[in-house]
């Protein structure tokens, strides 16, 4: 094969990682606004991307010498064809998701058995069958390869080099800017061409190939299994397969852990999730650099070397993540470069992986193209299973510092099992070493929940499939943390949210929703007016801490008048028939996160419109720190409602939205007042410094903004469903 030929094939499969990753990214955020942001959603994305992935191997190893044989083609073009699915599917998966969401809508509440079981059915469904034509990519080039070069036993580490700088180069410029300047749609449909010129290309390929070519080798029998790299020292066939599993069950269950456990220091937004990612892929590519490099010079190392790095490197991030290495505040806050380093943990145990992985593969498989799909599919089976086991038993049990070294305890077996394949000085010194890092892991190592319980002295802590919640602080002091990012505090502005619209409406309200229970502050308030109230919380322990943050928790929590849903809050609007007279958003923060967006958007603003009774008003509530993102908030407000007022809140560090589709009246705060009921004025005041409730309603008021000059003057400035303007801003912020 010439040398134009094996570049045009890693430019081909560079392309195809690339897309594939574009893929899952967006797929992955549509996901969560389909089926709500908790971790079983992503856990199954992944599990499933995986699962199509490894079948799609299985079968394509054992399919394509049937079709090479029977037909006579290439299997360049069978590639082709696969390739043509893959950006098919860019554009049914979006489709297929909006099919699951309705057929959800009647399964009941997202922490019910039935709708978990049902979600990843649905999501199976979706995404499951493009995914196996990405997965067939490798057995089918490979057969191609074995058309042209018979003799080639290392074709796989070759195309999965090419694939991985792909999916790093895909994440990134998903996350970096191409979702910003097109949106997911139009990101997709990049994707989508690009499969389409992989596909021409290798279908020009096959198309060129002879027939008596392809047959040949089709008909050839499967070689022999080779030691030509080193890889097997000191193991046996089986125990090959058995490192492929494990080594992908660890790796993707401790993605899923790490996107929880560095959310105190990285935050939640879409690009630190696609930096953990990003640093995945690129430690992997490198690895797999290295791996070839080696190969060439006929330098392999052994699996007992590598297996001894991984049992070492798999601890690196509960060490570097801890607060003494890498000081901060004790709500996890760093500065840039030290957060690069937490990233950074990750990079040996990725790298390592990357090196062993294509070398195991090309050893097993010496080039067939069948042991290849079989050995790959095996690999792939731990990443399915890896996510799952994390995000439904891991994790809503036991810490994500516990979860690490749990999840490390294959590769401690695998090196004790590998000992004596080392010279003595290296078992004694490969030994020592992951001991010291266990015991530090175990004994030494202080996480975000040590954290906290050295420094707040009171303090609960609950988990469940979606979140890690805490619980911390006594008086006004205490705070609502997930994930270990900060929620909310004990604050009048929470109770503002809900009596501010309820003393604006016309007539006597006598229903209000809220979005987002947090503290439950706003549920209690609402209840103060002694209104039907209905809260929608997504994590359950949110709301098994109502009773921490206020000593009548309990006497609210059975209110006759009251009911509290665990549901995505766009979910319950789109399952329920209900209306109101007071629909509350509070999103959670940061304001830069999807569970911000999702309820910013103009599509969910038209779906809360269709929920208020005549004369009622939305209540849409923008952080101060959001002060960038305010203008595309109001925008996407004034979308779905003509008449829109805007007030600086009590504590003048954010922004009241109203919206009705009538006219909201220009009460005086005599009149505010005069609307309140007793019990909710008492209510009000709790936390005032004034005590004067008239004081305070004039303070609002007299900070009413001009809807007109808040908003900018670009009318595309907005957030939507397919372009979330507060999600993506990095290359806006850097041209700014």
């Amino acid at each position: 094969m010439s040398s134009f030929t094996r570049r045009l094939l890693f430019g081909l499969f560079f392309l195809s990682g690339f897309s594939s990753l574009v893929c899952q990214v967006i797929w992955t955020r549509m996901a969560f606004a389909a089926f709500g942001i908790i971790m079983p959603v992503l856990s199954v994305v992944i599990s499933v991307f995986m699962l199509g992935l490894s079948l799609g191997a299985w079968l394509g190893g054992r399919v394509i010498p049937v079709l090479q044989r029977n037909t006579g083609q290439s299997a360049a073009l069978f590639y082709a064809g696969a390739q043509l699915m893959i950006g098919l599917g860019a554009f049914a998966v979006p489709k297929s998701f909006r099919l699951g969401e309705q057929f959800l809508l009647t399964a009941g509440q997202t922490d019910s058995a039935g709708y978990l079981s049902l979600s990843a059915v649905a999501l199976a469904v979706s995404i499951l069958p493009w995914c196996l034509f990405m997965g067939a990519t490798f057995p089918l080039m490979m057969a191609y390869v074995r058309e042209r070069e018979p003799a080639n036993t290392e074709s796989f580490s070759f195309l999965y080099l090419a694939n991985v700088l792909g999916a790093m180069s895909g994440t990134l410029f998903t996350a970096l800017v191409l979702v910003e300047w097109f949106g997911f749609h139009r990101t997709l449909g990049i994707a989508a061409a690009a499969n389409g010129i992989v596909a021409l290309i290798s279908g020009c390929l096959g198309w060129r190939q002879g027939k008596a070519t392809v047959r040949a080798a089709a008909q050839s029998e499967t070689k022999p299994f080779l030691q030509t790299t080193g890889m097997r020292t000191g193991s046996r066939r089986d125990m090959i397969k058995w490192i492929l599993f494990f080594t992908g069950f660890s790796a993707m269950a401790m993605e899923v852990v790490w996107a929880r456990a560095f959310v105190p220091t990285l935050k939640t937004m879409v690009y630190s999730f696609a930096s953990i990612v990003f640093c995945y892929l690129g430690a992997t590519f490198l690895g797999s650099f290295l791996y070839r490099r080696d190969l060439k010079k006929g330098a392999v190392r052994t699996v007992p070397e590598l297996i001894s790095l991984l049992a070492v490197a798999a601890l690196l991030p509960i060490l570097i993540n801890d607060f003494r290495v890498l000081p901060r505040d004790w709500r996890g806050t760093l500065e840039p470069v030290s957060a690069m380093m937490v990233l950074a943990s990750i990079g040996p145990l990725c790298g390592v992986l990357g090196y062993l992985t294509p070398g195991l593969i090309d050893d097993f498989a010496a080039g067939d193209p069948r042991q290849t799909g079989n050995a790959y599919a095996i690999n792939v089976l731990g990443c399915i299973l890896g996510p799952l086991f994390a995000g439904y038993v891991l994790l809503p049990w036991i810490s994500e510092r516990y979860a690490l070294i749990l999840l490390s305890l294959p590769f401690f077996v695998f090196w004790y099992l590998h000992r004596e394949s080392l010279n003595r000085f290296q078992r004694w010194g490969w030994g020592l070493a992951i001991a010291a890092v266990l015991t530090c892991a175990l004994f030494v190592s202080q996480d975000f929940e040590g954290r906290v319980s050295q420094v707040v002295k009171r303090r609960e802590v609950r988990r469940d499939y979606a979140a890690s919640v805490f619980s911390v602080g006594e008086g006004r002091e205490r705070l609502l943390m997930v994930n270990g990012l900060d929620m909310t505090v004990l604050t009048p502005v929470t109770k503002y949210m809900v009596h501010l619209p309820l003393a604006f409406h016309k007539g006597k309200p006598e229903s209000a929703l809220i979005i987002c229970f947090g503290m439950g502050t706003t549920y209690r308030s609402a209840l103060s007016w002694n209104v039907e109230t209905t809260a929608v919380e997504l994590v359950p322990s949110v709301r098994d801490a109502f009773g921490f943050y206020h000593a009548d928790a309990a006497e609210y929590a059975h209110h006759p008048k009251g009911r509290i849903v665990i549901d995505d809050g766009r979910r319950f609007l789109k399952r329920s028939t209900e209306q109101f007279d007071v629909i509350v958003i509070d999103p959670p923060p940061p304001v830069m996160a999807a569970g911000s967006s999702l309820l910013y958007s103009t599509e969910f603003n038209e779906l809360a419109r269709n929920h208020l009774k005549p004369d009622g008003i939305l209540q849409a509530w923008v952080p101060g720190v959001g002060i960038a993102t305010a203008p595309a908030v109001l925008r996407s407000v004034t979308d779905a409602f003509p008449h829109v007022r805007c007030f600086r809140s009590i504590e003048g560090g954010g922004w009241h939205i109203l919206a009705s589709m009538q006219p909201i009246l220009a009460r005086t705060e005599s009149e505010l007042e005069a609307q309140i009921p007793p019990r909710a004025k008492s209510d009000l005041l709790e936390w005032s410094i004034s005590q004067n409730l008239t004081e305070d309603l004039q303070r609002v008021l007299s900070n009413e903004m001009s809807v007109p000059k808040l908003l900018n003057s670009d009318s595309q400035i907005r957030i939507t469903d397919d372009r979330p303007y507060n999600e993506y801003f990095l290359v806006r912020d850097f041209l700014r």
